[in-house]
């Protein structure tokens, strides 16, 4: 006799519970979200002490206070002390190039000097990889490139940490879904966002995404498509090149249609990787279909080649001797793709993240100071690699 497929009393629906809880939770993160920052509020950037507005221009303490004296900083406070936004920062850069005649603090592309397109992935969730792609889009746009920051993962971390809620904030064709979608897509500059941060563009993510994940089966199955669907987000991006030097694309924490996209699209990839055994061997399985998949792609015709690509130890702690041993490892096979630096496992950017903010935004005084001095140690020494990667393809020193 067949078991009847009514529920019984003591069982639950799981589809009725999930919805229940979807909406409630997402009333509360709305409820959250308005006490940590009222409607009328917007996100900022914070301002910065001399030493890091130094060393994000590129200069020495000592001549950017001499800079600032002979009146292109800010005002000093009433302690006599100059605070920078990053606005004083593009400001002093373009004074320090129009005196010395040359383009060298301002470093946005210069001719013959291709866009940089950055896709951040793994396959594996909790290896760091938004982390990761937030701070480096937030690096380098402080370092005054004119940067990208493209959300492709559904779940829209990215965008929620700059200030994009996902269920509230984002609408319909308001993603990069909206322009490689197959029917009527919109030109990607109507969904691109200005951020709190100079210089940082982004383009949000949400459950749209997924769109694309379906429909590119059916697309590919009648034969319609104009372009194939790893061409498409190449194809966008050359819409927009011209205003950007940097693009980075946060992926999906899987292998779709959309990561492979991302990857066609890319001039450099970044693997991130938490230095542990299951997710060790999880990278693995991950790096066999990958490389599987874009055989594929590379025979319909799909760009495979890049002008670098590397692993990134995420949420390292140095103090740990499995980690250790298996970040040795990893090196001893993987040799120089692996980056020099790895991004040190910190409780200040696990804190910062709790009010959907960036180590860059967040006061160092709501920290002890160690550590959030060894966070951001670890944090410019991983994107400055990664920027001397990108001015060595330029050919720039």
């Amino acid at each position: 006799m067949q078991p009847s497929l009514a529920l019984q009393d003591d069982q639950e629906h799981l589809p009725s519970l999930l919805a229940t809880d979807a909406k409630e939770l997402s009333y509360q993160l709305q409820q959250h979200q308005a006490k940590i920052f009222p409607p009328l509020s917007q996100k900022t950037i914070r301002t910065f002490s001399p030493a890091e507005a130094a060393a994000f221009i590129g200069i020495g303490e000592g001549y950017l206070r001499q800079v600032a004296a002979d009146g292109h900083g800010p005002d000093p406070l009433a302690n006599g002390r100059r605070l920078y936004s990053a606005t004083d920062m593009d400001r002093i850069r373009r004074v320090l190039d129009e005196r010395n005649g040359t383009p060298k603090y301002v470093p946005a592309r210069r001719t013959g000097e291709k866009l940089q397109i950055i896709s951040v992935m793994n396959f594996k969730g909790g290896s760091g990889k938004t982390t990761t792609a937030a701070h480096l889009a937030q690096f380098m746009a402080l370092r005054g490139y004119r940067v990208l920051a493209v959300d492709l993962d559904p779940q829209a971390s990215l965008s929620a940490l700059f200030g994009h809620q996902p269920e509230f904030d984002v609408g319909e064709g308001e993603t990069i879904y909206g322009a490689i979608r197959y029917e009527e897509p919109r030109p990607i500059a109507d969904i691109v966002r200005a951020t709190y941060t100079p210089n940082l563009h982004l383009i949000p993510g949400n459950l749209e995404l997924m769109e694309f994940e379906h429909e590119t089966p059916k697309a590919m199955a009648s034969g319609t498509a104009e372009t194939m669907f790893f061409a498409r987000i190449g194809e966008v991006l050359t819409e927009i090149e011209s205003l950007y030097d940097v693009v980075v694309i946060d992926c999906p924490p899987q292998l779709g249609f959309l990561t492979m996209s991302a990857l066609c699209a890319a001039t450099s990839v970044l693997i991130t990787v938490h230095p542990q055994m299951l997710d060790v061997m999880s990278m693995s399985q991950f790096l066999t279909m990958t490389s599987e998949l874009m055989s594929v792609v590379e025979k319909a015709g799909g760009r495979t080649s890049y002008d670098w690509m590397r692993y990134l130890v995420t949420r390292f702690e140095p103090n740990d001797g499995p980690q250790s041993q298996m970040t040795g490892f990893m090196r001893a096979i993987f040799g120089n793709r692996m980056l020099h630096n790895a991004m040190v496992k910190s409780t200040a950017v696990a804190d910062a993240g709790v009010t959907k903010q960036t180590l860059y935004e967040v006061e160092r005084s709501q920290f002890t100071r160690g550590t959030y001095d060894r966070a951001l140690e670890s944090l410019n020494l991983v994107n400055g690699e990664i920027e001397a990667h990108i001015r060595s393809t330029w050919g720039r020193k």
